[in-house]
């Protein structure tokens, strides 16, 4: 009888502290910190920015920028345009302000077709109330507003791979442009960034774009690493991106085979 007992005490000893364990481990699990990912940038000849992304507030953006920089798109493109007292944009391939990534930059499977992604700021739908205060990241997009009010939608979710950092306070862009995060180290480096020389585009005559901003000598990314802390941000929904072309030739009733095209 004795010998039952005890086995019974063991018994519910041994379960008392499984249940121990298991509610320890999910203690553990709700408690845990979850650092957010860290962008690791190294500029030539200006040195190194660190950037906190805020995943919670724009995690399409997020998970863009975060596999862009780890599969190396980053690496080795320039600071395209910079504009004193306001910001320094990059993330340009084609070094002009024009181009964008494909799905081939976003997984080795993928097409070599451009993509575009939702825009993450008030305006669009999206509660990120984020500001453009000094050092805060943003990504950048299109605006054909200018050719019809229509075209709404089509500028909200433009944005693909370039990206710019605010020198001063923006309230103009904010809710109306995605704020994903915020330099945390070298904002000096971005101060020095802002200071090269500048001059208007090589095509600034025929595009009509006078805007002094082209960099005599752009500034290149040497790297841009993200430290994710173990998180997967997975990749992020692809839209296809607006055809500004097709779209003017519509308007005009073109057809594009006429023009040899």
């Amino acid at each position: 009888m004795k010998a039952k007992n005890i086995i019974w005490i063991i018994a519910l000893i041994l379960v008392i502290v499984l249940i121990g364990v298991v509610a320890f481990g999910y203690y553990q699990k709700l408690t845990k910190e979850v650092k957010n990912p860290i962008a690791t940038m190294e500029v030539e000849n200006f040195g190194t920015i660190k950037i906190e992304l805020y995943p919670e507030l724009a995690p399409q953006t997020v998970a863009n920028f975060v596999t862009l920089a780890n599969r190396g798109f980053y690496d080795g493109l320039t600071f395209h345009r910079i504009v004193k007292d306001f910001m320094i944009q990059g993330g340009d391939k084609a070094g002009t302000g024009e181009g964008s990534a494909t799905i081939s930059d976003l997984k080795d499977d993928g097409e070599d077709t451009e993509y575009s992604i939702k825009g993450e700021f008030i305006a669009n739908g999206v509660e990120n109330k984020l500001k453009f205060e000094e050092g805060v990241i943003g990504m950048a997009r299109g605006d054909y507003t200018a050719y019809s009010s229509e075209l709404t939608e089509e500028s909200y979710n433009s944005g693909s791979s370039q990206f710019f950092i605010v020198t001063k306070a923006s309230t103009s862009l904010n809710g109306y442009y995605t704020a994903f995060g915020k330099v945390i180290e070298g904002l000096d480096v971005v101060h020095q960034i802002e200071q090269v020389e500048v001059k208007a585009a090589d095509n600034a005559e025929e595009s009509g774009n006078t805007e002094v901003s082209t960099p005599v000598n752009p500034p290149k990314i040497t790297s841009l690493k993200v430290e994710t802390f173990g998180v997967d941000y997975g990749l992020p929904e692809t839209l296809t991106p607006f055809d500004y072309m097709s779209w003017m030739y519509q308007q005009y009733g073109i057809d594009p085979s006429s023009l040899g095209q």
